[in-house]
């Protein structure tokens, strides 16, 4: 079992829902990446979710584009990326970290040497945006034995074809993309996010974490209310903009603790 597994089977038998936050790696500067994951776990985090910077995040809405555009500007790239996951892992053995990300950096380092290195540095999943379920069962499989976890999207538009080779090939969790559009736009619908849960467990035996859309500690709530957990990435970002890289951590860990005690309550 994946610490993935564990994390949510433990969370599920408690009756509770998984908050799982997104930050991009190397934003707002490289030296606050691990600390910032430090302080998202010490304010109720379950998984983490780190961003792979990237020159063209077709996903991504203009407030992740910039923090990535911030952390290239450091230089920071995958095996930069990597070293963060392993510093993080000097003092956290518990808390998953899913590598988010996009197909070419995977592919210019190579997927075998990818998947070792993530593996070797503590990665528990990882998400390639445009890996395609139709083109990734290798990749996937490679992942299981690599001991790690292959995350998939879906979206208000998959089809029940879709859907259903999500189903086969996922493991970990699925992450559902409750917008139609990019990252942090939209306005999310409750009724909608609700009447795809069936079509989507019809077929999917992981965990969902729903995202896109999800700004407040209500919306948080009432996305739990239907789904395994919830994937916030936008706002903390919009956040730690705001404060500056002085007051990003706690601005962080503000939101953040406010989201879990939603959630539990």
């Amino acid at each position: 079992m994946s610490r993935i597994q564990k994390t949510l089977s433990d969370l599920q038998a408690q009756g509770k829902k998984a908050l799982i936050p997104f930050i991009t790696a190397g934003d707002p500067s490289p030296q606050l990446t691990v600390p910032l994951m430090h302080t998202l776990v010490e304010s109720g985090a379950d998984i983490i979710e780190l961003g792979v910077p990237f020159s063209d995040p077709m996903a991504d809405g203009p407030v992740i584009q910039r923090a990535s555009e911030r952390a290239l500007k450091f230089g920071v790239g995958l095996r930069d990326v990597l070293q963060c996951v392993r510093e993080f892992r000097v003092n956290n053995r518990n808390t998953p970290v899913v590598l988010m990300g996009y197909a070419n950096p995977v592919e210019r380092m190579g997927v075998e040497t990818f998947i070792s290195a993530a593996s070797e540095a503590g990665v528990d999943g990882v998400l390639i945006v445009d890996y395609p379920p139709e083109e990734s069962s290798e990749f996937a499989a490679a992942l299981r034995a690599a001991e790690m976890d292959a995350i998939f999207l879906l979206a208000p538009t998959s089809t029940a074809e879709r859907i259903a080779q999500v189903g086969q090939l996922a493991s970990g969790y699925v992450y559902y993309v409750s917008l139609k559009g990019v990252t942090g736009s939209g306005h999310l619908d409750l009724s909608a996010v609700a009447d795809m849960m069936p079509r989507i467990r019809e077929h999917v035996s992981v965990p969902v974490g729903v995202g896109f859309g999800i700004r407040d500690a209500e919306t948080a709530k009432a996305i739990a209310s239907v789904s395994d957990g919830v994937v916030i990435g936008s706002r903390i970002i919009q956040l730690m903009e705001e404060a500056g890289p002085e007051g990003a951590a706690a601005a962080v860990k503000s939101f953040v603790s406010g989201i879990r005690q939603a959630l539990d309550a």
